[in-house]
C-alpha cells in the first residue's frame, strides 16, 4: 500500500477503513477497506479530516475482492439463481423461484479448500422460497489471484454447484383406510392434512376414496387412483397389528415396495412403492398429528421427479430424529433430515 492525496485517489482501492464521527449522532465506518474511491467521496473524506489515504495497488493478475466475488458467484451459480451486487467482497445469491435447492457438495468442498475464497450455502435438498438467500460468495483478502478464479472456472465447467429445481404442479389421489372411519365411528383427519401439504407445494388432491380394512378394497382403490393421478397417498393401517392390512394391500396391487419402515422419527412406519412408475406413499398415523414427518422430506422430491431409493431413505437416519422443539416448530430451519 502507499499514501496518496485524496484528490488523486479516484478509481483507486482504499486500503483502510475510514471512520466518521459526528458528536452525538454517529460513529462508525463511512468507507470500508476495499472501497473503490469515487469523485463524490472526496469532499466527504476531506470533511472527515482525511486529506491522505492508504491505497491498495493491484498487482499483475490481481482481482479486486468485489469483482472476484462476482466472478465466484457467476461461476458457481446454476439454474434459477440470481446475484445481488457485490459489497465488501461478498455477493448474496438468491432463489429466483420456489423449489428444491441442489448443491454439488464435492465441488463445493473443492472450492472451499482453496485459499482466499468462501462459498457458503444452505443444505442441499432444502425447500426454498423465491428471493430467499441460498448462498453467499465471499472473498477473504482484498484481492484474489486470477489464477484462483481460473481454477474455479475449471471446477464448475462440467456442472454448476448451486441450482434450484422448480416443483411442478401435479395431481394426487388419496386412499383413506380404516373401519373406524369408513363406518363413521370417528371423523377422518387425514384428508385435511394431506390436502394442505400437497397444496402448499403447488399441487392438488384430486380425489379421496374411503375404504374399510379390506385388502381387496384397499388394493382396488390404489389401482383406480394410480390410473388418474401422478401419485397416490394411502393413510391408516400402516402398523404391524393383525388388522392393519395396508402394506399387504399395496403389495397386492403389484407395486414394487421400495421401503416399509424408515429411520426417521416421526415416520418410522412409512411405506414407499412404485406401481407402474406411479409413486405410492403409505402414511403412518404420525402424519395426522405431527406437524413435520418423513413425508415433508420425501414429498418435494417425489413431485420433482426424483427416483426414491432404499439407500436414500436409509441416509435420512443421520439427522432423522425430530427434536420436537418446545417453543414451536422451525422446520426447515433446523437439523431434521439435514
Amino acid at each position: 500500500m502507499k499514501t496518496i492525496h485524496v484528490t488523486n485517489a479516484v478509481g483507486l482501492v482504499l486500503g483502510q477503513d475510514l471512520t466518521r464521527v459526528v458528536p452525538g449522532e454517529f460513529k462508525g465506518v463511512a468507507f470500508h477497506k476495499g472501497h473503490i474511491i469515487r469523485s463524490e467521496d472526496i469532499p466527504v473524506m476531506m470533511n472527515m479530516g482525511k486529506d491522505h489515504v492508504y491505497i491498495l495497488e493491484l498487482g499483475p493478475g490481481d482481482v479486486h475482492e468485489n469483482a472476484a466475488a462476482e466472478q465466484l458467484s457467476l461461476l458457481s451459480a446454476g439454474a434459477n439463481i440470481i446475484q445481488e451486487q457485490a459489497s465488501e467482497g461478498k455477493v448474496k445469491m438468491l432463489a429466483d423461484t420456489f423449489g428444491l435447492l441442489d448443491i454439488h457438495i464435492d465441488k463445493l468442498l473443492q472450492i472451499n479448500e482453496m485459499t482466499g475464497v468462501a462459498l457458503s450455502t444452505l443444505h442441499s435438498g432444502t425447500l426454498v422460497n423465491k428471493d430467499e438467500v441460498v448462498a453467499t460468495a465471499k472473498i477473504i483478502p482484498l484481492t484474489l489471484p486470477q489464477d484462483t478464479l481460473d481454477h474455479i472456472e475449471r471446477i464448475c465447467a462440467s456442472e454448476k454447484i448451486i441450482s434450484i429445481r422448480p416443483i411442478p404442479a401435479k395431481k394426487a389421489g388419496l386412499v383413506v383406510t380404516g373401519n373406524e372411519v369408513f363406518y363413521g365411528r370417528i371423523k377422518d383427519r387425514f384428508e385435511e392434512v394431506i390436502q394442505k401439504k400437497v397444496s402448499d407445494l403447488g399441487s392438488c388432491l384430486s380425489q379421496t376414496i374411503f375404504v374399510p380394512d379390506d385388502i381387496e378394497k384397499v388394493s382396488a382403490a390404489i389401482k383406480e387412483l394410480s390410473r388418474e393421478n401422478d401419485l397416490v397417498f394411502v393413510t391408516g393401517g400402516m402398523s404391524v397389528d393383525p388388522d392393519d392390512v395396508t402394506p399387504l394391500a399395496v403389495r397386492q396391487t403389484g407395486a414394487e415396495v421400495i421401503v416399509y419402515g424408515s429411520p426417521v422419527l416421526p415416520g418410522a412406519m412409512f411405506l414407499f412403492a412404485y406401481l407402474n412408475d406411479t409413486p405410492i406413499l403409505g402414511i403412518p398415523a404420525c402424519g395426522m398429528f405431527s406437524k413435520i414427518t418423513v413425508l415433508d422430506v420425501i414429498l418435494p422430491k417425489v413431485l420433482i421427479g426424483d427416483k426414491i431409493t432404499s439407500r436414500f431413505i436409509a441416509s435420512l437416519g443421520h439427522g432423522g430424529l425430530c427434536r420436537t422443539c418446545s417453543e414451536g416448530c422451525h422446520y426447515p430451519n433446523c437439523s431434521f433430515c439435514k
